[in-house]
């Protein structure tokens, strides 16, 4: 087949196609809206130019884009028809999607609203999370790759970045990043080779945050500058931009884009769950089924005092989450819970309900010179409400130790957290988990307190600044008369 001019206006075939427009022009070639002259069916056509087609890498990673979006037959991830490789301009044969990327709506609307960009992003997330399932990594998940429907049928295109988990194709050098600064995993900036689930999940979080504020994360800075925030969590928390945010999606948006991937959700699905506080997992099989959930909204907790004895209060979900939030039950990070009394109990991380209380945002850890992470220890909250009534009567002690995972036992004395006296004060949801230097349910990450270290450390570096500015003009003042 002779090569195609893509510099022209126009083209009027493309294989078995007729074209009919031409949709958008990058540096990676142009694309068409055709009709196949056999069936009739409107597509969209991806064709590389001859000087971009020379270039094997980009060729084969133009292949690859095609064999992973045509095994992934999934209504929200663009479809793949048909691949021509064999010409001077190989083209891609793809779904056409009646309507704009999703960052193109941003660009003309603005911010979306928490509602929609929920019901998009998890539209989103069922497409990635069968690609996922298929042990494949976007690596390039960002508003433009986001197509949307005239119907409001979000759809994720632009699988060129893809990586095979078991088979890399050598398409990716070791110690280069792939993919776009803004929206990529910081550990994706050093090695895009490594790349995993819990990269896509920093994208995603990157590109809701862009959803609900309207702003790109990071600003406009240089890939350098732009890592360098990424591995602090150097940026403006999204509620500050959109005071209109929930609680809750401010805290997934900065718990999927924590510089420590292990703080980060570990599928999309965890991901959604955070987002809604919803559990979204299904029984593995009819007998884990048979035990019905209750319909009243009740749950257990149990944990073990400092000398072994096991313990259980329950409440409604608000009623636990006060509890948690003024810490009336020691470190949340060793209590169980369950729905029915007889268990399993499971960690609080394992419930959507409560995870945001128990799992905080994080920078990314330092690493020593192994280029390992170092460890660094959390200290448990004192406990200062220890004789609220109501909750006292289980035990005087409410420190609990690390209980087993799953093999704890309700005894047989249940205190209901919901019967304890109200605080007077007014109650604010919380997403940040209470922190031991911060009581207050700010986020510890920004507060700077002139009464703690940070604010006495930034009173020094203020007064040292201050006495070298003068110092300097005083000597500027003096130098001529000394010459």
């Amino acid at each position: 087949m002779p090569p195609l001019d893509t510099s022209k206006q126009m083209l009027q075939q493309i294989g078995n196609y007729d074209v009919v427009t031409k949709l958008a022009e990058g540096g990676m070639g142009a694309v068409y809206k055709a009709r196949n002259r056999t069936s009739g069916e409107v597509v969209a056509i991806k064709v590389l130019p001859p000087s971009t087609a020379k270039n094997p890498v980009l060729l084969k990673r133009f292949k690859q884009e095609f064999d992973a979006a045509h095994q992934l037959d999934h209504p929200n991830i663009v479809r793949a028809i048909e691949y021509c490789g064999t010409g001077a301009s190989p083209f891609l044969v793809m779904e056409f999607v009646d309507g704009e990327s999703l960052g193109q709506r941003i660009e003309r609307d603005g911010a979306l609203t928490e509602e929609e960009s929920i019901r998009l992003l998890a539209q989103v997330c069922q497409g990635l999370h069968r690609a996922h399932k298929s042990r494949l990594i976007h690596r390039d998940v960002k508003p433009d790759n986001i197509m949307v429907t005239v119907d409001g049928i979000a759809k994720l295109t632009d699988l060129g970045l893809v990586k095979d988990a078991d088979n890399e194709l050598n398409l990716t050098r070791t110690g280069r990043g792939l993919g776009t600064p803004h929206f990529m995993a910081p550990e994706q900036f050093r090695n895009a080779k490594n790349a995993d689930i819990r990269c896509d999940i920093y994208s995603l979080g990157a590109t809701l945050y862009m959803m609900v504020t309207g702003e790109v994360p990071f600003g406009k800075v240089g890939p350098l500058d732009c890592w360098m925030k990424k591995i602090r969590n150097d940026y403006i928390p999204p509620r500050e931009l959109n005071p209109n945010l929930t609680d809750r999606m401010d805290w997934a948006i900065r718990r999927a884009m924590s510089g420590d991937p292990e703080k980060r959700p570990s599928s999309c699905r965890e991901f959604v769950e955070d987002l809604t506080g919803v559990t979204l997992r299904q029984p593995s099989s009819i007998k884990d089924a048979e035990p019905q959930a209750p319909t009243a909204d009740i749950w257990y907790l149990v944990y073990k005092d400092e000398t072994g004895e096991t313990h259980t209060v329950k409440g409604t979900t608000d009623g636990i989450r006060r509890a948690l939030k003024e810490q009336l039950l020691g470190d949340a990070s060793n209590i169980r819970a369950c729905r029915t009394k007889a268990g399993p109990f499971q960690i609080l991380k394992e419930y959507p309900e409560f995870r945001d209380m128990v799992v905080e945002p994080a920078p990314m850890p330092p690493t020593n010179n192994a280029g390992t992470a170092t460890a660094t220890s959390n200290p448990t909250p004192p406990n200062s409400a220890a004789k609220v009534a109501g909750v006292s009567k289980v035990s005087g002690r409410f420190r609990p130790t690390l209980a087993s995972k799953s093999n704890m036992k309700a005894d047989a004395e249940t205190v209901d957290l919901n019967q304890r006296p109200r605080t007077s004060s007014r109650e604010r949801p919380i997403y940040v988990p209470m922190s031991p230097t911060n009581g207050s349910g700010e986020k510890p990450h920004f507060k700077m307190n002139a009464e703690g270290g940070i604010g006495n450390t930034i009173k020094v570096l203020l007064m040292m600044l201050l006495i070298a500015s003068a110092t300097a003009a005083i000597a500027a003042l003096l130098l001529p008369k000394i010459m």
